[in-house]
C-alpha cells in the first residue's frame, strides 16, 4: 500500500498530478488546498498517500498536510461518501472550516459544498462530531487575522471555486474582492458573488 511519495512534479493541474519516483509517474487526485501549495513543475514535492484499491482500479489521492489525509479518511467512515466525493469535499472547503463546521452542526455551510445534501451533512455530523479529537483547529481560523477569513464563507467558497477552475488563488481573491467592493451586497451569496469574480475576472 502506497502510504507516501516524494518525487519530481511532472505534471499539475487543480485536481490532478503527476508524481515522478524512479522514472515511474504516478498519478494523484488532489484536492484544491493541496493544489495551491505545490510547487511548480519540474520541483521536488512529497506528499501523503491514501491508496484506494478497487476490484477494477486502484487510485491515488494526495495531501500535502497530514490532517487533510486524516480528515479525507474519516470522511470515507460515512456511508454515501467515497474517495471523489471526499476529495471534492476538502477542495469546496478549508480543512480547518470543515472541522469547525462538523463540530458546530453547521449545516448551512456543509450543505454548501458540492455533493453534499441535508441528509449526508445529517451524517456527517452525527458520525464524526464527537470523533475530531485528533485534528487540530488554531484559535484564529473563525477570526479576520487568518487570510482569506474576512471574505466570509461565501467568499471563501467562491475563491476556492475559481481556483479549482484554474486560475491561481491570488488572482481568485482579487476577483472576489472587487466583486464585494463593488457589490457588498453579495458577501453570503456564493452564487452571485462567484459570478461576479468572474466577471471580474474577465
Amino acid at each position: 500500500m502506497i502510504a507516501h511519495l516524494r518525487g519530481k512534479l511532472f505534471f499539475k493541474s487543480p485536481n490532478q498530478i503527476v508524481i515522478e519516483c524512479g522514472g515511474v509517474g504516478y498519478e494523484v487526485a488532489i484536492s484544491v488546498a493541496t493544489f495551491t501549495a505545490l510547487p511548480g513543475e519540474g520541483a521536488e514535492v512529497s506528499l501523503h498517500i491514501y491508496t484506494n484499491v478497487r476490484e477494477d482500479q486502484i487510485a491515488l489521492f494526495g495531501f500535502a498536510e497530514p490532517q487533510e489525509k486524516r480528515l479525507f479518511e474519516k470522511l470515507l467512515t460515512i456511508s454515501g461518501i467515497g474517495p471523489k466525493l471526499a476529495i471534492t469535499v476538502l477542495s469546496g472547503i478549508s480543512s480547518d472550516r470543515l472541522v469547525m463546521a462538523i463540530r458546530s452542526a453547521d449545516y448551512a455551510t456543509l450543505t454548501r459544498i458540492p455533493g453534499i445534501g441535508k441528509k449526508t451533512a445529517e451524517r456527517v455530523v452525527l458520525e464524526l462530531k464527537d470523533k475530531l479529537e485528533d485534528l487540530v483547529v488554531p484559535v484564529a481560523a473563525g477570526s479576520t487575522s487568518q487570510a482569506g477569513t474576512h471574505l466570509g464563507p461565501a467568499g471563501d467558497d467562491a475563491i476556492s471555486a475559481l481556483v479549482n477552475l484554474g486560475y491561481q488563488r491570488a488572482i481568485a481573491q482579487k476577483a472576489v474582492e472587487a466583486a464585494l467592493a463593488r457589490e457588498p451586497g453579495l458577501a453570503g451569496e456564493f452564487e452571485g458573488l462567484f459570478r461576479a469574480a468572474m466577471s471580474a475576472i474577465r
